[in-house]
């Protein structure tokens, strides 16, 4: 059997690209499961700094695989209760890239906004379908798209089951970049190694404190924020930062 998720590194990127592409990509328990194995293999080694995650140039993700929900009952998809998955794909500490091309929907869609920036090709299409098949959004769909993009338009998108186009998307704040549908791996790639410079103390806290926005009055956020920045002076990284900045020279971080 294929490999569900293909992994490569490159220097400091760990990539996992989405392998079922008889399926559009789909997202079934086993391809999660993988998924989460190596996301969090990634997470745990000290030479990775980002992690991308994308798709083919056809789709990243079409969504779940509605063969693995169609017939069960509520005691049924309580007790598998497959939605707890996602909560170890938040849990990542590292920044992680989706690369996104074409067809990004329902849990597609979601897994697109558990990660930190988007970079959409020209074909991408972002959606919560869902609605169309008598059900909502379950894996933060409601709840990421709306703070992504606002209640107003979240509301439309999520009632109607249309699809954004990239360029929407973009305007709209879900996605962090577009470019063209033969570079959208390449541009994701470059966007990657350059964060892949950067000191991997200060990339976890950076993103410890932007996600924290959301669970946070700003009083509370910033003194979170205060609190990360302090920690950081306990680091190597934060002295060979600010010692290379005085010498004008290139940084050398070590994650220490």
């Amino acid at each position: 059997m294929a490999d569900l998720i293909l992994t490569n590194t490159e220097g400091p990127v760990g990539v996992c690209t989405l392998n079922r592409p008889e399926v559009l990509n789909a997202l079934n328990i086993a391809l999660m499961d993988v998924l989460i194995e190596r996301l969090e293999a990634f997470d745990a080694d000290p030479a990775i700094r980002v992690i991308v995650i994308a798709g083919s140039e056809k789709a990243f993700a079409a969504g779940a695989d509605i063969g693995e929900m169609a017939d069960a009952s509520l005691v049924d998809i309580s007790e598998r209760n497959n939605l707890a998955r996602w909560k170890r794909v938040a849990a990542i500490r590292k920044p992680i890239i989706a690369g996104v091309s074409g067809f990004a929907l329902g849990g597609g869609c979601e897994l697109a906004m558990h990660c930190d920036m988007i970079v959409a090709s020209e074909s991408a299409q972002f959606g919560q379908p869902e609605i169309k098949l008598g059900v909502i959004p379950g894996a933060g769909g409601t709840q990421r798209l709306t703070r992504a993009v606002g209640k107003f338009r979240a509301m439309e998108i999520i009632m109607t089951g249309r699809f954004m186009t990239a360029k929407e998307a973009f305007d709209a704040g879900l996605v962090t970049k577009v470019v063209s549908k033969e570079q959208f791996l390449q541009e994701t790639m470059a966007l990657a190694r350059e964060i892949g410079k950067m000191p991997p103390l200060a990339l976890k806290a950076a993103k410890e404190a932007i996600l924290a926005v959301d669970n946070t009055t700003l009083a509370t956020g910033l003194e979170y924020e205060r609190r990360l920045f302090y920690s950081l002076f306990a680091t190597e990284d934060q002295k060979e930062g600010m010692k290379a900045f005085q010498e004008k020279r290139k940084a050398d971080f070590k994650g220490k």
